[in-house]
């Protein structure tokens, strides 16, 4: 299986506002390489926010911007690529809007959300939320709402998906960008 997974933080509500980004890289179903930013965001940080994941706005004061991530980042987007996450729809939005606030062209990709699979294969569990699922399948995720270790322990549902139940039942949940 090839993918990569991927996880933002922000620094308020704001999906343009990214503060970093982690890309877990999957090759033959092997974790390959990690890319990890802070990213300085255009907006200000809500305390919210930083309470979840702990980024400050002092953590971030020279760091790149979101377009010089991009074009450190984007060889790695293309249609035939997928690119999964936990909740997607909250990551494909961030880059969607983080793209559109600094006017780069649209990202085409495929994805997969694992909170998704994970409802289908895991129905008992008593919710989906990255820690849950992980705790449940023996998956480490060291520090939760870290991007680098989300997106690493999103890596590992899908793989453990794959081995229990096969490539097959999965391609249901993958869909363009």
């Amino acid at each position: 299986m090839n993918f990569i997974a991927m996880d933002f933080e922000t620094a308020n509500g704001h999906r343009d506002s990214a503060c970093s980004l982690a890309l877990t890289i999957v090759k033959n179903s092997q974790v390959v390489d990690e890319f990890y930013s802070l990213i300085k965001p255009d907006s200000p940080f809500n305390w919210r926010n930083t309470q979840i994941h702990g980024i400050h706005e002092s953590d971030v004061v020279d760091a790149p911007t979101f377009p010089e991530v991009w074009d450190h980042i984007q060889p790695l987007f293309n249609q035939n690529q997928l690119v999964i996450a936990h909740n997607a729809a909250f990551d494909n939005s961030v880059l969607k809007h983080s793209l559109e606030h600094f006017t780069l062209p649209r990202a085409k990709y495929l994805t997969l959300d694992t909170v998704k699979t994970s409802r289908q294969f895991f129905p008992t569990l008593p919710n989906h939320k990255l820690n849950t699922v992980s705790e449940a399948l023996g998956i480490e995720l060291e520090h939760h709402h870290n991007a680098l270790d989300d997106s690493l322990a999103c890596a590992n549902i899908l793989l453990y998906e794959a081995n229990q139940f096969g490539i097959e039942p999965l391609k249901p949940f993958i869909h363009a960008v």
